[in-house]
């Protein structure tokens, strides 16, 4: 896994203030999909991925739990945590994305008789 800047531009530069992750979940029907694609187009790999997934699920390939399902546990959980951190640090930018404000939006402009006048 590689989570290096290679943009020659910083991503601090060019507008980004943050960065994260989701670790890949595979929730009901997504899961026989996914399994199908992998041994389709990596089958060398596919069944380290497979094992990886279910270190990172506590031995299941999806976790619904809340607080674990987009991080994973473990080791390999850890460890892309880490290389996360260390690519954010790299980039400058910061773990958390800042509140979310409405001052940079404003309401369109009614014109004619279309749904937009009813605002």
């Amino acid at each position: 896994m590689s989570l290096r800047v290679t943009a020659s531009i910083p991503p601090s530069a060019a507008g980004a203030v943050a960065a994260g992750y989701v670790m890949l979940r595979l929730p009901g029907a997504v899961a026989p999909l996914f399994l199908e694609w992998l041994h389709a187009h990596v089958p060398d790999r596919a069944g380290k991925v497979r094992s990886r997934l279910e270190q990172i699920r506590g031995g299941r390939l999806n976790d619904p739990a809340f607080g674990s399902r987009m991080l994973g546990e473990g080791p390999f959980a850890r460890q892309v945590a880490d290389l996360s951190r260390v690519a954010r640090t790299r980039a400058g930018l910061h773990p958390r994305m800042p509140p979310l404000s409405g001052k940079h939006f404003r309401r369109p402009v009614a014109r004619g008789s279309g749904q937009l006048s009813l605002f």
